[in-house]
């Protein structure tokens, strides 16, 4: 076992259903993530600016009811006292722990930090002040264990010169523990809704692909025994729907070749099981008696026709072989068309003169095409054999040769049966035959076309077929001129 297939075979399989619902799971995971830390981030600032509006509110108020502003303002030591020095305002408090998380907290300061006076809520406690700071700012700082907003304003007198600070601060309890409480909502609600996320994903997913499970049943049923039968098609015109056709396409494909195979088959068995047998019964013959030499002579003569014929039918089976295998390979070469052309008549004449049959070669005698000098011989052989075989005797078969301009055409034209226009396009197919009691009589196999047609587009020769039936067959070569 390679090592690449181990590794494959220590990879666990995970379904379809379950891999889409972890994917989708994972990416909206991150999503909801996102979306819960923005929705904190958003909530923390909504918190810290309302404090912040809260805080400014107040160090308004403080400052005009201090009378710490204005053209009068020189000192601290005229400052009103505070808000909470009322005993009205001291029996409203809330207290929580150390702190009032309801109420504010202001201290006074100079210009070196020292307390001048703070609201009583802040008992022994002192707030934080950040000395040298000219502008208005806003920080958190811890006091005697308790988180505070702190906002400091400058008090600055008509010179320009810094007095002191007045800082307002109030508790951030209540901020925190609602924000650590949004926290503990979101850390623990994250995994139940991935989880339902998930669970639901995967039934939604597995009811999607539930047509895939019909197509692989379906497909898993068919062999060769059964293949006419197809994948239902979904109501749905989407990808599946496609994928349904595109199988049943693959079948008919399938099933068309096959079922030409087959027909192949018996017909090659049939072509080659005729020859044998004659030369098998005719040498039984000729081994149960002496006979005279004549007869030998015939008999023998009789046997190697019939192994010629087996030869021809092996050699063109062995073409289609080679080119279905890529095994073949056009020499392109100038040739003289004309010559070529010559020497294929001289061959097939003595076929032709058997049933009378003339054979002309028209047209220019010195046209060069580019082409393979073997594959070339092969297609006009095979077409002047068609022609033959199926034109009536005492008929004529024309061969005419035309240039024009780039082009050169030659076409072979016969006075035979023809072919019905439904035929003319599958007559090229493998082992396609357009009337089995033709091929019997004529002694072809359905493969000479074929052959024909693979040759030509080898060498990139254009084939086309004109016929009427009981008129004739015209098929028309055309080549690019050497």
């Amino acid at each position: 076992m390679s090592r690449s297939s181990f590794i494959l075979n220590k990879i666990p399989r995970m379904s379809l259903r379950n891999r889409i619902a972890i994917h989708y799971t994972v990416s909206t995971s991150l999503l909801i993530g996102l979306i819960f830390c923005g929705i904190l981030f958003l909530v923390d600032r909504a918190v810290s600016s309302h404090n912040d509006n809260a805080l400014m509110y107040e160090m308004t108020e403080e400052i005009s009811n201090l009378k710490l502003k204005g053209h009068d303002f020189n000192d601290l030591a005229h400052a009103n006292k505070f808000d909470d020095d009322d005993d009205d305002y001291r029996q409203n408090k809330i207290r929580q722990m150390n702190f009032d998380i309801d109420l504010e907290f202001i201290q006074l300061v100079d210009n070196q930090g020292r307390v001048l006076r703070k609201s009583k809520n802040l008992s022994g406690k002192t707030l934080i002040c950040k000395v040298g700071n000219s502008d208005t700012i806003y920080f958190n700082g811890m006091v005697d264990g308790s988180m505070l907003r702190h906002l400091q304003v400058p008090l600055i007198n008509p010179d320009g010169v810094t007095k002191g600070y007045l800082i307002v601060a109030h508790s951030l309890m209540n901020a925190l523990a609602f924000l650590e409480e949004l926290q503990i909502i979101f850390l623990f609600s994250f995994p139940v809704i991935i989880l339902i996320l998930f669970v639901v994903t995967r039934f939604i997913a597995g009811e999607s692909i539930k047509p895939i499970d019909d197509v692989i049943k379906t497909a898993e049923k068919i062999t060769k025994t059964n293949l006419n039968q197809r994948i239902p098609l979904p109501l749905n015109q989407d990808e599946l729907h496609r994928l349904s056709l595109t199988i049943n396409a693959l079948l008919d494909r399938l099933q068309d070749a096959f079922q030409r195979e087959q027909q192949f088959t018996a017909d090659a068995s049939h072509e080659l099981n005729t020859p044998l047998s004659v030369v098998k019964g005719t040498l039984e013959v000729l081994i149960r008696k002496p006979r005279a030499i004549e007869h030998y002579e015939a008999r023998v003569q009789f046997c190697l026709i019939e192994l010629n014929r087996m030869k021809r039918i092996i050699d063109k089976l062995l073409v289609l072989a080679l080119y279905e295998g890529n095994k073949i390979s056009p020499n392109i070469e100038e040739i003289l068309l004309p010559e070529l052309i010559d020497d294929v008549v001289a061959r097939m004449q003595a076929a032709a003169v058997e049933k009378d049959i003339s054979m002309t070669v028209q047209g220019a005698e010195k046209e060069r095409v580019t082409a393979d000098h073997a594959m070339l011989e092969m297609i006009f052989e095979n077409l002047l054999s068609n022609a033959i075989k199926y034109s009536p005797a005492s008929s004529a078969i024309t061969i005419a040769i035309e240039h024009n301009g780039s082009i050169i055409t030659c076409s072979i034209s016969d006075q035979g049966i023809g072919i019905p226009e439904k035929n003319i396009p599958k007559i090229f197919d493998r082992f396609y035959r357009i009337d089995e009691s033709r091929n019997s009589q004529t002694g072809g196999v359905g493969v000479g076309l074929s052959i024909v047609k693979k040759l030509a587009d080898l060498q990139q020769i254009t084939l086309a077929v004109q016929s009427t039936p009981n008129v004739g067959t015209k098929f028309i070569l055309t080549f690019l001129s050497a």
